[in-house]
């Protein structure tokens, strides 16, 4: 059924305001067979065609959630958004693409680790996905089946761990050994960016002090904890000369970081989330346990009120790229397993769903960012990080038609009794904002219309994603200029005394 519908599809969408991540103009956009076939002003209406009137409305590519975790296996229990219910989500809030994890446990083969994953979401995704893998742990398997990832699995960014000591913690050394087959093979390094460590140290002083509650997280991991790991993260990426994104910047501290290598021409990415763009982790500290315990993430949402605007300042400057969700949520019973235990609380909050109004709301509707920066950061950016651009991320002839149709000035007040999640919690709950999906058009078929889903489980598709992208258009000639600047000198030998012990 899905097949005929996708193939017969005619959509032409008149007269709205069509922005990309370098321009904006009144036009229209005609889909067929999936594809963006025009893109003009006052465009003939093919015959058969589905007409859509898109005036005083944005026509913008769909959102590319760069960081989710649907049905992941975690801490004891299994995150409640599974690819069906992450996916519904995600059209209902203008987002066509999913970029997942595959998270193995030590010891487990990454490739039975991405079949395993694919095997959960390909039945059941509504739009179109693809999978970052992390690297747990270290061996030469783990480096050849990294290159076979790489190569016949499309898969161009692997994910390290820099805290979760004994479960999914790499040390300085694996790190380096896992940057250098990331470069090896093309593909981008990303990092959890936290000192395992001293929030090992940290969770044990917490509870030896009776702070047992979801403050203790925040409390064990402070983010002088998060800021040292990634400028350690991107120090050891230099040293390798690869480029290096780092997964959910919670902090200033983490973030300073990043500015401070970016000013020193580092490749390095950045990636704030909808979490730490939207509220902060005041929340951990209230008298509610099941409410405080409902915004545990790991990195911590810091109690700073300031920091959310910070981040967003830092997109609107380029300083950060793109926004991510770290979208991995669990019902009050689950969270409960740390009722008497902070460090049992299964890490993780939602944001699929309300990530682009998230962004417009605190970012557009603040002046901060322009409608062409919204797309560039919700989308582009990521496209082209993740080299699938321009086939995603543009509203361009050939690209897919991935589309959403956002009315800008309509308001909604956000609430787990009207989300399409399925956790029974929404950290972003009471807030109202601008920015409504009015329509999504995945693949060119339209799933989300005036607050309804139209979706069919199996109809996303795996995007491979081809490895040494632009994120490596330099690597190269950075590689010679170092080797000209590491020579050695051109001496006599030695020939004088030497101490023998």
């Amino acid at each position: 059924f899905f097949f005929s519908t996708f193939k017969m599809s005619k959509i032409f969408i008149k007269g709205g305001t069509i922005v990309n991540a370098d321009y904006q103009f009144v036009g229209d956009v005609y889909c067929e067979d999936g594809l963006i076939k025009a893109v003009g002003a006052s465009l003939d209406v093919p015959e058969g065609a589905r007409v859509i009137d898109a005036k005083d409305r944005f026509v913008m590519p769909g959102g590319i959630d760069t960081h989710t975790h649907c049905q992941l296996p975690f801490m004891g229990t299994v995150a409640v958004d599974d690819f069906n219910h992450g996916t519904r989500a995600a059209v209902a809030g203008g987002t066509t693409m999913l970029l997942d994890f595959v998270l193995p446990q030590k010891g487990v083969s990454l490739l039975e680790a991405y079949d395993q994953w694919r095997s959960w979401a390909d039945p059941k995704v509504n739009c179109d996905y693809s999978f970052h893998v992390a690297v747990t742990w270290w061996s030469e398997s783990v480096a050849k089946e990294m290159e076979i990832l790489a190569k016949e699995r499309g898969v161009n960014s692997f994910k390290m761990f820099m805290a979760y000591k004994g479960v999914f913690q790499l040390n300085d050394e694996e790190l380096f050994n896992a940057f250098k087959q990331c470069k090896k093979v093309g593909a981008l390094a990303q990092v959890h960016a936290e000192n395992g460590d001293l929030v090992h140290e940290g969770q044990k002083v917490m509870i030896s002090k009776g702070i047992t509650g979801p403050e203790g997280h925040c409390l064990s991991r402070p983010e002088e904890v998060e800021g040292e790991a990634t400028n350690r993260a991107i120090v050891i990426a230099n040293r390798v000369n690869t480029p290096i994104y780092i997964v959910h910047v919670m902090s200033r501290a983490a973030a300073e970081a990043v500015i401070y290598h970016k000013r020193q021409n580092k490749l390095v990415y950045g990636e704030p989330i909808a979490a730490g763009l939207g509220v902060d982790g005041q929340h951990c500290w209230h008298k509610c346990w099941r409410h405080a315990s409902a915004y545990v993430m790991g990195p911590p949402l810091r109690p700073d009120p300031t920091t959310k605007e910070y981040l967003m300042d830092l997109l609107a400057t380029g300083d950060l790229s793109c926004v991510g969700t770290d979208n991995c949520t669990f019902n009050a019973d689950q969270k409960a397993m740390g009722a008497t235990d902070f460090t049992k609380i299964p890490n993780g909050v939602n944001g699929i769903e309300d990530r682009m109004s998230i962004v417009w709301e605190k970012g557009v509707m603040s002046g901060k960012l322009t409608p062409s920066q919204f797309v560039a950061v919700t989308s582009t950016n990521a496209a082209k990080i993740f080299n699938i651009y321009p086939r995603k991320g543009a509203i361009a002839v050939g690209s897919d038609a991935d589309i959403v149709i956002w009315d800008g000035k309509a308001e909604r007040t956000i609430s787990a009794k009207t989300h399409h999640h399925a956790v029974d919690f929404n950290i972003f709950e009471g807030m109202t904002v601008h920015g409504v999906a009015d329509y999504t058009i995945s693949r060119g078929v339209v799933v989300w219309e005036n607050g309804e889903l139209h979706t069919t489980q199996g109809s996303g598709r795996y995007i491979p994603r081809q490895p040494f992208g632009p994120v490596f258009t330099s690597i190269e000639t950075r590689e010679k200029v170092r080797d000209e600047l590491e020579v050695a000198v051109e001496r006599e030998p030695y020939t004088g005394p030497v101490f023998k012990p």
